[in-house]
């Protein structure tokens, strides 16, 4: 079924009652690839039907700022069991996703309300989210449990799937990928990179930086910090160019390592981390004014490819693994890099800059393509619901 047919039909004859579909994920200003990804689902939805969006936040006032266009935000971390029940029963679609949400942390958090949904028969999709990790027993239980429940699974590059058929799912499961591949930019507030210190004339190349925690246990921190500082030294003495550090959690702690960085640098006058606010969306668009990025953050990866800038990961999780696969960029992971490894690998991404930037064009339209097979497979859900027939019957889409 193609996705316009079965939109139009919907929009035909249903425009008088739009569809609610509720949201949930690692909502609430956080971090910035997570409120891409948000951005990216409520506009691919809103466009495809009549919906009325239900964002589930961690910070209900900082989602209605930044979403205008959610018709409702829940504060969902702050209500018990029984003050969320009646916002999960009163939607036709509940969608856990996209981001990587499910490892042995909060597995359990975000699946609270998967639970309430599956008690109410509200038909649940997970959406394009990336798994792991998953050591633990009592994690692994969990999320077999109820993601062998749901309507539908999707995530967002093939190790999440493998994950998930190691620790025992048995289940059709469909590989998408990532909704922030289908941000589109929106233009820097005036004044921007002035204020910033920037000069746009200059060579401006994007680092990211991210820190350890639950869904990456494994990071050293004092050995990227200076991995990350000579390879910046690296940058500004053989390129001439300015680094500039790009805190994907402002509201966290990135800012805080972006500085422990430039406190390693011998040039420390040639970088700067970025202050101001931004929505995921300008951010996008300043990542397009960099030549060059080297980064950590998944996210910080997939702004730089959608811009076509030319970058060098450090695989720091598998999920950073996958792109590279989908990119068909090969980069050894953080724990088997050196200062003069990486050092190779930017100065050869560098003078292939072009080539990789071709290369870059030529794979993004192939996983923005992915990515909107989520959206058709959630808006498959709605209509079954709506002509009352089951999830089963949804093996076309």
């Amino acid at each position: 079924m193609s996705m316009h047919a079965g939109i139009g039909s919907m929009q035909a004859g249903e425009r008088r009652k739009p569809f609610r579909i509720g949201i949930s994920g690692s909502y609430g200003g956080l971090n910035l690839g997570d409120e891409a990804i948000l951005a990216s689902m409520i506009r691919q939805l809103s466009q495809a039907a009549p919906v009325e969006i239900t964002v589930f936040s961690r910070d209900a006032e900082d989602t209605r700022r930044r979403h205008p266009q959610a018709a409702r935000v829940v504060p969902v971390r702050e209500l018990g069991r029984n003050e969320v029940l009646p916002e999960i029963e009163a939607l036709d679609l509940f969608l856990l996703g996209g981001g990587g949400i499910l490892y042995d942390a909060d597995a359990k958090v975000y699946l609270r309300e998967v639970e309430l949904a599956l008690e109410k028969s509200v038909p649940v999709m997970v959406y394009a989210i990336g798994v792991g990790p998953l050591n633990t027993p009592e994690a692994q239980q969990l999320v077999r449990d109820r993601l062998a429940a749901v309507d539908a699974v999707t995530v967002r590059e093939a190790r999440a799937r493998k994950l998930l058929e190691e620790i025992g799912i048995k289940r059709d499961i469909v590989v998408t990928a990532d909704p922030a591949f289908l941000l589109e930019p929106d233009p820097l507030p005036v004044g921007a990179l002035e204020r910033e210190g920037l000069d746009p004339a200059s060579r401006l190349i994007g680092m990211s930086v991210r820190e350890p925690g639950a869904a990456a246990p494994d990071i050293d921190e004092n050995m990227y910090h200076a991995l990350l500082a000579n390879a910046a030294d690296f940058m500004v003495e053989r390129y001439d160019a300015n680094v500039v550090l790009v805190p994907m959690e402002p509201n966290m702690h990135d800012v805080r390592h972006c500085h422990a960085v430039i406190a390693q640098m011998l040039r420390p006058q040639r970088a700067t981390v970025l202050k101001g606010e931004y929505s995921a969306s300008q951010m996008l668009s300043l990542v397009g004014r960099f030549i060059f990025a080297v980064g950590m953050r998944l996210h910080f990866l997939i702004f730089a490819a959608l811009q076509g800038v030319p970058f060098v990961a450090l695989p720091y999780a598998s999920k950073v693994e996958g792109f590279l696969a989908d990119m068909g960029m090969v980069m050894p992971p953080l724990h088997l890099v050196n200062a003069g490894r990486l050092h190779a690998h930017i100065d050869y991404n560098w003078d292939q800059r072009d080539a990789l930037k071709a290369r870059i064009q030529a794979q993004v339209p192939l996983l923005q393509a992915r990515a909107a097979e989520s959206a058709k497979i959630a808006l498959g859900l709605l209509q079954a619901r709506r002509e009352g027939r089951g999830a089963a019957k949804l093996t076309s889409l």
